[in-house]
């Protein structure tokens, strides 16, 4: 049996849109936010951020915690949405 993709339920779309919110508040572009996940230890492409952003890539802890740190927030910030940053 072929495995399915997991759907990116109402969270997942809450950070997705929360990430893209922030790196556009800080000026940041897509690249530069995944240079700095990547100096912070999470190598991260344009293209991962991008999917991300887009809620076509899922964002794992792992990628939560790095973007969370790279834009200078906490990781709950980007669970909660706009205004709890």
């Amino acid at each position: 049996m072929a495995a399915r993709s997991l759907e990116i339920g109402p969270a997942g779309l809450t950070v997705a849109r929360t990430i893209e919110n922030l790196r556009i508040e800080r000026g940041l572009g897509q690249r530069q936010l995944a240079a700095r996940c990547t100096a912070l230890g999470r190598p991260m492409s344009n293209t991962m951020l991008s999917r991300i952003e887009l809620a076509k890539r899922r964002c794992d802890i792992d990628d939560l915690v790095a973007i969370a740190a790279a834009l200078q927030v906490s990781p709950a910030a980007l669970l909660h949405g706009p205004g709890a940053a």
